[in-house]
């Protein structure tokens, strides 16, 4: 069986590498092939574009890489083409992933999509090209099936794939502070996103922060794809370390995160990390989002609570007063910091048990070699 995955991003890439290690696990006679990254590559699946060629946000810096987009939609079509796939697997990535939806309906190759486009937070009649173009969605977030299903979409919720990552603990964090030659201070991680532009915008702010917590020792979560050279001329003047690959552990032994908004904020959430959510955009993208975006919050965590459970500082509340006061907040606040692990216990509650990766390769197969996923009828 051929399968033909297309991850476009950081979070892509992982989910899509737990993924394709469970369908490799269920069935050993699988081809993999798509787009991804280092990750997906590493489970076996054949990588023709990596998404760190792909990753441009906003709407300007989209307008400004529209010839690089459609000359990417078509080596896509091409390359499907040539690989004849039973079926079509879409992680995230929505802008591209839908119009790849749809051309693939009209070639009749199957499309199952996994983790659902937002529609609930913008473009919601986009539902009306996922009810027609999409033969399988499957969701991550809880409340989503309930979304979905009221737009007469049936999905599939097994869990978030993130619940798969192990925690780690005392020993794991000594050698990862001697791997990384790091002291035994408390750290403040850093993840300014995956993107240059995000980087860009969030970084300096975020590096700058280390005058004001002598006691600390604040670390960069580097995004695969982009170079510690990239990192060094960002931060200017300011000297924090930044480790590649290692986002997770990152997570598990820090005291704290200043995080730009986007999974890395579920992933903080799930190993149970105090964070300042943070978001900054050019001005005429956030501009265009306030009017579209129809949702209360940013952040993963404070969606699936319905409350504000993390605080967000987004566009002109990310400025270094507000940063230095919501992350002395952080530290400092032994009530807030009890509130935040009560949060975080509902949080896991919700999202439910490890394995969610393995239920949705299992059910994949299952429709698949059963022959009860058939592309749509057109029209």
């Amino acid at each position: 069986m051929k399968l033909y995955i297309i991850a476009g991003e950081a979070s892509g890439d992982l989910h899509g590498s737990n993924l394709a290690r469970q369908l490799r696990a269920h069935r050993s006679d699988l081809e993999l092939r798509g787009w991804g990254g280092d990750l997906m590559s590493e489970q076996g699946v054949d990588v023709v574009k990596h998404y760190r060629d792909l990753a441009f946000m906003g709407f300007v810096e989209v307008l400004l890489n529209i010839r690089t987009i459609l000359r990417n939609i078509r080596f896509c079509k091409e390359d499907i083409l040539a690989f004849q796939p039973e079926a079509l697997i879409l992680i995230d990535y929505p802008g591209f992933n839908m119009r790849i939806a749809r051309w693939a309906h009209e070639q009749g190759i199957p499309v199952l999509y996994y983790i659902a486009p937002q529609a609930w937070a913008w473009k919601e009649n986009r539902v009306h090209a996922m009810k027609k173009y999409i033969d399988q969605l499957y969701v991550v977030l809880p409340f989503e099936e309930a979304f979905f299903a009221k737009h007469g979409i049936h999905s599939h919720y097994a869990g978030h794939p993130l619940l798969d990552q192990p925690m780690g603990g005392d020993a794991e964090r000594i050698e990862f502070l001697r791997r990384n030659k790091l002291s035994d201070k408390p750290i403040i991680a850093l993840l300014p996103g995956s993107r240059k532009q995000e980087i860009r915008s969030m970084l300096p702010m975020m590096a700058a922060m280390q005058n004001d917590f002598p006691h600390y020792q604040f670390i960069v979560g580097g995004a695969p794809g982009q170079t510690p050279a990239f990192y060094s001329a960002t931060m200017h003047s300011s000297a924090v370390p930044v480790i590649f690959g290692q986002t997770q552990a990152l997570l598990k032994h820090a005291s704290a995160g200043l995080i730009t908004s986007g999974t890395a904020t579920l992933e903080a959430g799930i190993y149970k990390l105090p964070q300042v959510v943070c978001y900054k955009g050019s001005a005429i993208s956030y501009a265009i989002a306030r009017r579209l975006v129809k949702i209360k919050y940013i952040s993963l965590v404070n969606l699936i609570l319905n409350r504000k459970a993390v605080t967000e500082l987004i566009q002109h509340e990310f400025n270094s007063v507000q940063l230095k006061s919501e992350l002395t907040r952080l530290l400092n606040n032994e009530g807030v910091r009890q509130q935040i692990a009560i949060d975080y216990a509902e949080l896991h509650d919700q999202l439910g048990g490890a394995g969610a990766s393995e239920r949705t390769a299992i059910h994949m197969l299952k429709i698949l070699e059963e022959r009860q996923i058939q592309p749509k009828q057109h029209g």
